[in-house]
């Protein structure tokens, strides 16, 4: 699998937790405290690799409100190599099933989470719109790749109200950085569901 390639690749695996986090997110700044609880990690290995990251100049870190922010530093000479690199072990996830998903009518929104992107999510997928489930559990059934995957399906006005009343299990998939949505089209009515 291309994760356990990178692993072995950059040896640390706190270190491939933050890349994927700093390199799929460049826009994103994080403090140590929030990236010790995102990627369950302790707080001395994230502060070392920050460290190591920082000095070779692929993420810069700043000082806002007493706290060390740390961002991706886009101008590093090998970002968009890494970049790609990371992308593509993620969109690794984009498999045959994900895509004949993506094409059903009805589907609103689609969040790769867990197996997707190596991280311990209640669910791997998050299906939202009005899809029927024995349709999804016939795709996954058909890949023997994706026969231990766990989905939860909503309808899409179940999870825009689940969105605006902050459900834990929702946020707990949407808001984490690591997880990637690849379709979505009720971006407008999330946004206004998340105010």
């Amino acid at each position: 699998m291309a994760h356990d390639a990178l692993k072995a690749l950059f040896s640390s695996q706190t270190r491939v937790k933050l890349l994927s986090v700093f390199l799929l997110h460049p826009q994103e700044e994080y403090f140590i405290r929030q990236l010790t609880r995102l990627l369950n990690e302790q707080i001395n290995s994230i502060r070392r690799e920050l460290e190591n990251l920082r000095r070779i100049g692929l993420v810069r870190a700043r000082h806002r409100n007493r706290k060390k922010y740390y961002k991706a530093d886009m101008g590093f000479i090998f970002f968009s190599e890494l970049q790609a690199m990371f992308g593509k072990e993620v969109k690794g996830g984009e498999s045959a099933t994900v895509a004949a998903i993506k094409t059903l009518p009805g589907l609103s929104f689609l969040e790769l989470a867990g197996s997707f992107v190596g991280t311990h999510s209640k669910v791997d997928l998050l299906v939202v719109g009005e899809v029927k489930k024995d349709v999804i559990e016939l795709l996954l059934a058909q890949d023997p790749s994706m026969r231990n995957v766990k989905y939860s399906l909503f309808s899409k006005a179940d999870f825009l109200y689940r969105l605006s009343l902050r459900d834990r299990f929702i946020l707990e998939i949407v808001d984490d950085p690591r997880h990637m949505v690849v379709f979505n089209a009720i971006e407008k009515e999330v946004e206004e569901a998340r105010k």
